[in-house]
């Protein structure tokens, strides 16, 4: 069981946005807040104790006391750990079941959305990995719906339980998505049904379908109010506009169980966090 929330902080605006975001997210569900500063060389070996604060930049130690400030009676912990800090921040993350990471850190090149370390954790890491920008929509505390996007032909049970236990923390509803190819002309068929009528038929079989994988979920989660649609465009466009009103996107990541050692990002989650105007969680799933 999950006992903190990992956030990665390098003293950037974008790390900052995310520390704030698993603060409200720890605050919430009682957990403590363990901020990760990763990277550097290691620290020769000495026989007196380290004082950690000394590796930690002064902008890091700053946002520790404001959030200490802002969320009284909130344990926030904060480390150095030197080494890769993509192999830090993953092996912190996966301990606790989860990692919150700036879309962007000081490395980060400019008119890029989302760095090199954020794209690898998302792709690499076994645990949900979170990804917040700053001056994004849905931080913090910040009202609105949880948005998961599903494929009811073979929804992962990893993705549907993440975006169903968030909306119950927050007390959110939650809008679950399946884009499917419904085209504006229909189907040629012998039916007596215009075009238009062949189409909208698709989409209430589509919703009927995606009713009934939800309907488990719901029994499970009876306290999260549930919005499911299914929409005609494209996946990632559809949640990317979907992110405008939320408080966290949720999509997953396929590991295949003959490859489990490739990991990648597909093309729905790639535009999602290139583009998306609040937090997404990329959530692995077989």
């Amino acid at each position: 069981m999950s006992h903190a929330v990992v956030v990665g902080v390098d003293g950037s605006a974008q790390s900052a946005a995310a520390a704030e975001w698993a603060a409200y997210q720890a605050h919430r569900s009682g957990m403590a807040l363990r901020m990760i500063h990763a990277g550097g060389a290691e620290p020769e070996l000495s026989a007196a104790p380290v004082d950690q604060t000394q590796s930690l930049p002064r902008a890091v130690l700053a946002l520790r006391g404001h959030l200490v400030e802002v969320l009284p009676g909130l344990d926030v912990s904060c480390e150095h750990v030197p080494g890769s800090p993509v192999h830090a921040l993953i092996a912190a993350g996966e301990r606790e079941g989860q990692l919150v990471l700036g879309s962007r850190g000081l490395g980060g090149l400019t008119g890029l959305a989302v760095g090199s370390v954020a794209l690898r954790a998302a792709a690499h890491a076994a645990c949900p990995v979170i990804l917040v920008r700053a001056g994004a929509d849905g931080q913090g505390g910040a009202p609105g719906d949880v948005v998961v996007g599903v494929d009811s032909s073979r929804p992962g049970a990893e993705v549907l339980a993440f975006a169903f236990e968030k909306a119950a923390e927050r007390g959110a509803n939650l809008r679950v998505l399946e884009s499917r190819d419904l085209p504006a002309g229909g189907y040629v068929t012998a039916a007596p049904l215009d075009p238009p009528e062949i189409t909208a038929a698709l989409a209430a079989a589509a919703l009927v379908r995606l009713q009934d994988t939800l309907t488990p979920w719901q029994k499970k989660f009876p306290e999260v109010s549930v919005e499911a649609e299914v929409t005609g465009w494209p996946a990632g466009k559809a949640l990317v506009e979907a992110s405008r009103s939320a408080s966290l996107v949720v999509v997953g990541r396929r590991t295949p169980r003959n490859r489990p050692a490739v990991p990648g990002l597909g093309t729905v989650a790639h535009a999602v966090l290139h583009h998306t105007h609040g937090p997404v969680a990329v959530v692995p799933h077989d």
